[in-house]
Parts: structure tokens; C-alpha cells; sequence
């Protein structure tokens, strides 16, 4: 792809934010702490509450509508932090305005509407970010660090469970949630960047068997998800999803099994190295304890330096580390894993050839 559009110098980096809720907030903390170098000038939400409290917070510019906001804006870049089924149609409107789109996961909740996110952004001449937040976590820096260095040797086996709770009273919140248009399951929604990490740590999945449930929330889509995995490697795993336990979130793990190391990344979010054995010791060893932290939060604390690049990458100083293409490999994945359950065999990828 083609970046038309000049790279930002001489000033601040403007951003402008649709969809004031929940996932919002780690979006306006982040500004704040670049504040030295980036600056949110407009806002957007239907909600009158909730757009009342973010332009209060921010003291960003109110809007009750995209275009609305887009006929005014100074923005450089649109952050979206709608629901997921919005994201395409909303991508293509700030990209057709010429500015850079900013999305939350998951980019889409269909594969057709991934790529066209990612055509319409080329086509207009500016970059799609994907938010993958968690891959600045600092245990999982160390953890592909580790990999980068060949440390395991051959991988044997990856596992990763997402043992969280979303009781009944959070999908009754709004009615979008816990909808196939426009929200998606544990899979789709609240597990999306443990599917990542399958792909960004371990490499290209060749094919996924997996089995979906609703078990216990009235919602259309799934609150519990299992999946068989093989990687073109030839390493075997699988992934486990439930947002079903009891009375709290539990766990947000992965564990390698190597020829020659074992890792355990698990506390509630990733958030802490309780297993880091290899053969041959490595400087790196020494950041273990530091790298571990307290979290009740399922977000983690990767939002901030996730704007860090992507403020680098609007100055021209640097390369997306999550573009639209990049959305579009856990996206692919999340796609497969669905397609599976629904039709009962194993699906192999790439999805398109």
C-alpha cells in the first residue's frame, strides 16, 4: 500500500474518538499520558450521557454524529471504539475524509468486511491501526523475545485458556451486545487478543476444530468456545474459552511446551511469568520478576504504549506494528474457528488462496 497522506510535523498529532464507552477511557488515558506530543480534539457518541462525560473529561469538541464530526474535525486520525459490527462502514467514511483509522478489535465480525476495511484505507491513501494492546505487555515482550531468539528450539505444544465471567446483566446493557451483527461471542469479542497470540508468537495456524455453546446467557452468540489447533510447524495446541466462571475472572493464560523450554504466562490477563525454564540461560532471564504485574483489569496496560507507535508512525518515524493486514491474520483465524463449529469439521487456512 501507498500512504498519501503527509506525515505529521510541527505540531501535535490530533486525534478524534467515536464511541465513548467502556474500552474509550484506556484511549483517553492514553492521549493524556502523550500529552507532550498528541491531542484529542473531537468526540462522538449517540449516548447524550456518555458524551456528556467524555467531552467533561477531555474537554475534547461534542458530536452526535460521525459525519457530523468529520465535517469539522482537525483530526489526522479517527479512532473507532463503536461496537465491531460498525467498523467497516465507519472505516470507510473516515478513510474516504482522508484521515488514518484507529479500530478496536475485532477490526470486523466478518471476513468480506475485514478486507474491505483494508482496501477502502489503501485506496484512500491512509493506514489502518488495529489496537493489539496486549502484545506491549511486558511478559508477553519477553515471551517473543524469547521465541525470536529460538530459545525453545523446536515447539511442541501451545495451550491458552481465557477463563473470564461476563454475567448476564453486562450483555443486558445495550442491546448490541452479545449480538452476531454487531458484537460477536467469547471468541470473537472478549478472547480476540488471546486468538492473536496464536499467530503473532507461534506462527501460521494450518488448520482449527472447534466446538461453540451458549450455556447459560440468553444471548445469541457464544459464552464458550473450544479449539484444536496445528501450526504449519507442525506444533499441536488448543484453546480453551469460558466467560462462565464462577464468581470472578479466573485466568488469561498461554504455555509453550518446547524442546528446549517451558513457559507459563497466566495470572487473570497475561500478566504474570509463573513458569520460565530453558536450557541454556540468556541474559533476558533477568527481567522476569520485572516483567510480571498486578492487574485487575482483563485490558492490561498496552494501550499507552500501543499509541506510542502510533504516533511515530503518523510523524513518519516509524512502521505500523498492527496494520489492517495484521487485524486481518486473527481475524482469518477467529473466521475459521466459527466456520468449523458451525459446519462440524476442521477448516483449514488461509481462508482464501
Amino acid at each position: 500500500m501507498h500512504i498519501t497522506k503527509a506525515p505529521v510535523t510541527g505540531r501535535k498529532v490530533r486525534f478524534a474518538l467515536v464511541g465513548c464507552g467502556r474500552i474509550a477511557a484506556n484511549h483517553f488515558g492514553s492521549i493524556e499520558q502523550h500529552a507532550a506530543e498528541a491531542e484529542l480534539v473531537d468526540v462522538c457518541d449517540i449516548d447524550p450521557a456518555a458524551l456528556e462525560a467524555a467531552v467533561a473529561r477531555t474537554g475534547a469538541r461534542g458530536h452526535t454524529s460521525l459525519d457530523g464530526m468529520l465535517a469539522s474535525t482537525t483530526a489526522d486520525a479517527v479512532i473507532l471504539t463503536t461496537p465491531s459490527g460498525l467498523h467497516p462502514m465507519q472505516a470507510e467514511t473516515v478513510a474516504a475524509a482522508g484521515l488514518h483509522v484507529i479500530t478496536e478489535k475485532p477490526m470486523a465480525t466478518r471476513w468480506a468486511d475485514g478486507v474491505r476495511m483494508v482496501d477502502a484505507c489503501d485506496r484512500a491513501g491512509v493506514h489502518l491501526f488495529v489496537v493489539k494492546q496486549n502484545r506491549r505487555n511486558a511478559t508477553l515482550r519477553l515471551l517473543k523475545d524469547a521465541l525470536e531468539a529460538k530459545r525453545f528450539g523446536r515447539i511442541y505444544q501451545v495451550h491458552l485458556n481465557v477463563f473470564w465471567t461476563r454475567p448476564q446483566s453486562y450483555y443486558d446493557q445495550a442491546k448490541w451486545r452479545g449480538t452476531w451483527e454487531l458484537d460477536g461471542g467469547a471468541l470473537m469479542n472478549q478472547a480476540s487478543h488471546y486468538v492473536d497470540l496464536l499467530d503473532w508468537l507461534i506462527g501460521p495456524v494450518e488448520s482449527v476444530h472447534a466446538y461453540t455453546a451458549t450455556l447459560a446467557r440468553d444471548i445469541e452468540v457464544e459464552d464458550s468456545a473450544v479449539l484444536n489447533l496445528r501450526w504449519r510447524s507442525g506444533a499441536l495446541g488448543s484453546m480453551a474459552v469460558s466467560m462462565l466462571a464462577y464468581p470472578k475472572n479466573l485466568e488469561g493464560s498461554i504455555t509453550i511446551l518446547g524442546e528446549k523450554g517451558t513457559v507459563r504466562v497466566g495470572g487473570v490477563a497475561v500478566n504474570e511469568i509463573q513458569m520460565w525454564e530453558f536450557a541454556e540461560p540468556h541474559p533476558m532471564d533477568e527481567a522476569i520478576r520485572a516483567a510480571s504485574y498486578q492487574t485487575t483489569s482483563v485490558y492490561g496496560f498496552g494501550h499507552p504504549a500501543y499509541y506510542d507507535n502510533v504516533i511515530k508512525v503518523l510523524r513518519g518515524e516509524a512502521q505500523p506494528e498492527t496494520d489492517g493486514r495484521e487485524g486481518l491474520r486473527s481475524l482469518e483465524l477467529l473466521i475459521a474457528a466459527y466456520r468449523s463449529s458451525r459446519e462440524g469439521k476442521r477448516v483449514n487456512l488461509p481462508l482464501e488462496l
